[in-house]
C-alpha cells in the first residue's frame, strides 16, 4: 500500500495520510478533529459524518497511529470512534466489546485483515484494521450496516484539509 505511507513533514495536522472517504462523496456535513499530543504532534484523527440532517453522525473514521493513547483500551472496552459516535449522539448507554472476528477484505489490490467488532448496542457497527505504516484505522456506524464496498470508497484525504489557516 504504498500511498499509505508517512508524509515527511506538514506545517500543521498530521504527519500521516488519512484514509477516509472523500467529504466531496458523501451527501452529509463532515467534521474532522484531531487528537493533539502536549508536544504538539498528532496523535490521531477522526471524521465524523453526517446524513442525519443534524441530528447526530451516521459513520466516525478514525486513524489512529501507532503509540496513541486512544489505541489503549481494555479487551471489552469499545474503541475511541465508537465512544466519539455515542458521545455525538448524546447516547450514555454503557456499550460493551462481546466478540471479534477476522474477515478477509480486498481494497484495491491490497488484501486487508479486517477485524469485525460485535457489540453489546446492536445499533452500531464497528471494523478495524491495520495500514501498512501502523496506523489504526477504525470505523463505527450508527444504524446501518459497514459492508465490504465501502472499502472500495476509502482513499487519502489531502493534507490540505487538516492545516490550519
Amino acid at each position: 500500500m504504498s500511498f499509505l505511507r508517512r508524509r515527511s513533514a506538514t506545517p500543521a495536522g498530521p504527519d500521516f495520510d488519512v484514509l477516509a472517504m472523500d467529504p466531496g462523496d458523501w451527501p452529509g456535513n463532515l467534521g474532522a478533529g484531531l487528537l493533539p499530543a502536549p508536544d504538539g504532534s498528532c496523535q490521531g484523527v477522526f471524521l465524523r459524518y453526517d446524513l442525519f440532517g443534524g441530528r447526530g453522525p451516521a459513520m466516525v473514521i478514525g486513524n489512529l497511529p501507532e503509540g496513541s493513547p486512544a489505541r489503549d483500551v481494555a479487551e471489552d472496552e469499545v474503541p475511541f470512534e465508537v465512544a466519539q459516535l455515542l458521545l455525538a449522539l448524546e447516547n450514555d448507554e454503557e456499550v460493551t466489546v462481546v466478540g471479534t472476528e477476522d474477515v478477509p477484505v480486498m481494497q484495491g489490490d491490497n488484501l486487508l485483515i479486517v477485524r469485525r467488532l460485535k457489540l453489546s448496542e446492536g445499533r452500531i457497527a464497528c471494523v478495524q484494521f491495520d495500514r501498512s505504516d501502523n496506523v489504526l484505522v477504525t470505523i463505527a456506524a450508527w444504524d446501518r450496516p459497514i459492508t465490504d464496498d465501502l472499502y472500495a470508497l476509502l482513499k487519502p484525504l489531502p493534507a490540505e484539509l487538516f492545516q490550519t489557516a
